[in-house]
């Protein structure tokens, strides 16, 4: 892969100009509280900050009591009104794969029967292609070590192969939706194959889709160069994708979605901003983190069955003195969630049962072990308004560890299942579009007399 290192450095002359930049920009803290600014759109509890309304997906992490009062509750979380417990107990009873039906009830508004859910899931297989040479001369060509950007790139530069990539009317925005859900598996897989082979050397395995498989199943077969899979594996990344598949209008990216909705810009572009807000760390890339963390703390403790160990451990990240020295224990707390996710409720079941069939029992009793003995100890040292919990992110790194898939593509396998959300929201944005999405800014820099270029 061709790089610039001169491109990439960072001058003397620029460190300059960044460090005159921040003391311009710095903002006193205070004047957030002054001013009654809720950073982050979030009050003190984690409460959003109120945008819009929805009717896709809701997140449920407190309850009212007969006296007014607000407490917090064990999570829940719904999909057009349906408890996602509801839907995985549905289609893990029938022995069949949910994401599908998952992104049906998030596009529509209505559980598939079955002509429905087959006459979509023929749809997605039959989009489920690229143009003449795409890979060749957009995905081989250029290969990037991040493969979120490699994705967004790959989703502006089907734009060009559009004859109306512009128009948002209802019909042709519902076809391009529904293209991206098909296609995103093949271009993040695609993507990391070309890296695979242009930077570490390794053989380049390009399978082509089978339609009679699921997204799930196609992943895993894209992804492995003789393409097997367990049944088990297939029925575990399909529910991760069912959990990940939407979380309501508030989280940073659908968020980031009903704004850039609301310029009227296309699909295309829509698509790259939501992808740039999930790949930030504080947000898809969690789960990465989470992985690192737990890679550390293999290092470090000695017994993991040792419980006064790993819990002094623990107390050594909250302080920050070890790992990455944030003061974090990665994969515990969410921003609206306080007792607990119901994400990580329903896939904890499903991991432990992956764990036996992978020989990494002792590896899941650790997360599991983790889990408890951080949150009480966040409870005891931090200050928390409405509890702390484990949230998806602490086990979703480790089920992807556990299929093999490379970290390159833990982020993107998020973005595979979130599309599905996004174009609902999408679509719900432009059915309801009003104006422009303009929140307020206030200005807390005193004005200044311009001064002559002569005087300066």
């Amino acid at each position: 892969m061709a790089s610039n290192p001169e491109y990439s450095v960072v001058t003397p002359e620029i460190e300059a100009l960044a460090h005159l930049a921040q003391s311009n920009s710095t903002i006193n803290p205070d004047d957030y509280t002054k001013y009654d600014v809720k950073r982050g759109l979030r009050d003190i509890n984690g409460k959003g900050v109120l945008a819009g309304l929805t009717e896709i997906g809701d997140v449920y992490a407190s309850k009212t009591l007969p006296d007014g009062t607000t407490v917090p509750c064990d999570g829940e979380l719904f999909y057009r009104g349906y408890n996602v417990r509801d839907l995985v107990k549905g289609f893990v009873e029938d022995g069949r794969s949910g994401f599908e039906e998952t992104c049906y009830l998030l596009l529509f508004g209505k559980l598939p029967n079955q002509k429905e859910l087959a006459d979509f899931t023929a749809q997605l297989a039959g989009y489920r292609s690229l143009p003449s040479n795409f890979v060749r001369d957009v995905v081989l060509k250029a290969p990037s070590k991040d493969m979120m950007n490699a994705l967004a790139r790959s989703i502006l530069t089907l734009a060009s192969y559009d004859d109306n990539p512009d128009d948002i009317s209802l019909p042709n925005v519902v076809r391009q939706c529904i293209q991206m859900i098909a296609v995103f598996p093949m271009l993040a897989v695609y993507s990391y194959q070309a890296y695979s082979y242009s930077v570490e050397g390794k053989s380049l395995f390009i399978h082509a889709p089978n339609p009679n498989l699921s997204t799930a199943e196609n992943i895993l077969h894209l992804l492995r160069p003789d393409s097997s899979y367990t049944a088990l594996e297939a029925q575990l990344l399909d529910l991760c994708l069912v959990l990940h598949a939407e979380h309501g209008g508030g989280n940073n990216s659908t968020f980031t979605t009903h704004v850039v909705t609301s310029s009227g810009t296309d699909t295309y572009s829509c698509m790259a901003a939501a992808l740039a807000s999930l790949k930030g760390p504080r947000h898809g890339g969690a789960n990465l983190k989470v992985v690192n963390m737990f890679e550390n703390i293999k290092e470090n403790v000695s017994n993991w069955e040792d419980e006064e160990e790993l819990s002094a451990y623990l107390d050594k990240l909250l302080s920050k003195q070890a790992f990455d020295r944030s003061g974090l224990i990665y994969g515990m707390g969410h921003a609206v969630y306080s007792l607990s996710d119901p994400r990580a409720r329903v896939l904890k079941g499903f991991v432990e049962a992956l764990s036996k069939e992978k020989g990494m029992t002792d590896e899941f009793a650790l997360y599991d072990r983790t889990e408890r003995l951080a949150a009480e100890l966040i409870s005891k040292k931090r200050t928390i308004y409405k509890g702390v919990s484990a949230n998806v992110d602490f086990y979703s790194g480790f089920v992807y560890r556990m299929l093999g898939l490379p970290m390159e593509l833990f982020t993107p396998i998020f973005a595979i299942a979130r599309i599905s959300g996004w174009s609902a929201h999408r679509i719900e944005e432009l059915i309801n579009m009003g104006k422009i999405i303009r929140p307020a800014y206030r200005n807390v820099c005193d004005r200044q007399e311009y001064i002559p270029m002569t005087k300066r």
